[in-house]
């Protein structure tokens, strides 16, 4: 059973193919056109199709899909394998629910901790009993970089590098450290908050953003840049019968 997961973000518009389960190729795509839709439904031939999509995406799309696949739009009211007993959970983000199916399939009755990293820092717990209890929301990156640019006269849009100096030689290397530094701080300080409370947990760390971030943080992750495709396909396993 072949199955496409599409992932439509704020940054990037993303789809992985799943052949009998296993995730055999994820693309990043240049548009929503109906014709690059078209396309890889010609090339995978997928019976199942799930959208996960936080952008005013060409709705389109969902009647291509509806016609060719059995089609399943990611929303508070789909069927999820935990519960949301949170305040106005028709408000949550469709990228972190996927990402809260992830782990309740492949770490069922522990707690989790999901830090998704896009163009926002998602903080996304899951407890034992399978309860998204919510978490928090700040800026990413991408979002930091250019707000420095902005906000400022002088200080220059920084691109990420894998070399981030604890301490900044430069304009370059000092918001570099700041940026990469700073949000690794951020996530350590929200990790021990959280143990604080829930002793025994496990934390995953996923996104773009990730190989930036996890060699500096000090606490034990799980990294997986693929954990909102493998929520999604288990997402669309409940609800695409």
């Amino acid at each position: 059973m072949n199955t496409l997961c599409f992932d439509f973000g704020n940054t990037r518009l993303k789809v992985a193919f799943f052949q009998d389960s296993k995730l055999a190729d994820a693309i990043v795509l240049k548009n929503d056109d109906i014709e690059t839709i078209e396309s890889l439904v010609k090339q995978f031939e997928p019976q199942k199709a799930i959208l996960s999509s936080v952008i005013d995406h060409n709705h389109g799309i969902e009647n291509l899909l509806s016609s060719k696949t059995k089609f399943h739009k990611l929303s508070y009211l789909s069927k999820l394998p935990f519960t949301t007993p949170v305040g106005k959970p028709e408000t949550i983000g469709a990228d972190r629910l996927a990402l809260s199916a992830a782990v309740v399939y492949f770490f069922p009755k522990q707690h989790n901790l999901v830090i998704g990293m896009g163009s926002c820092i998602t903080y996304n717990f899951v407890n034992a009993d399978h309860e998204f209890l919510g978490g928090g929301i700040s800026p990413g990156m991408e979002m930091r970089m250019r707000s420095l640019n902005q906000f400022t006269a002088r200080l220059p849009i920084v691109k990420p590098d894998g070399n981030v100096p604890l301490i900044g030689y430069d304009t370059v290397s000092n918001i570099l450290s700041g940026v990469v530094m700073g949000m690794a701080n951020e996530m350590d300080g929200f990790i021990y908050a959280y143990k604080e409370r829930f002793s025994n947990f496990n934390v995953h760390l996923t996104g773009g953003d990730l190989v930036y971030l996890a060699p500096h943080l000090k606490n034990q992750i799980f990294a997986d840049p693929e954990l909102i495709f493998k929520g999604l396909y288990a997402i669309s396993e409940v609800n695409n019968q």
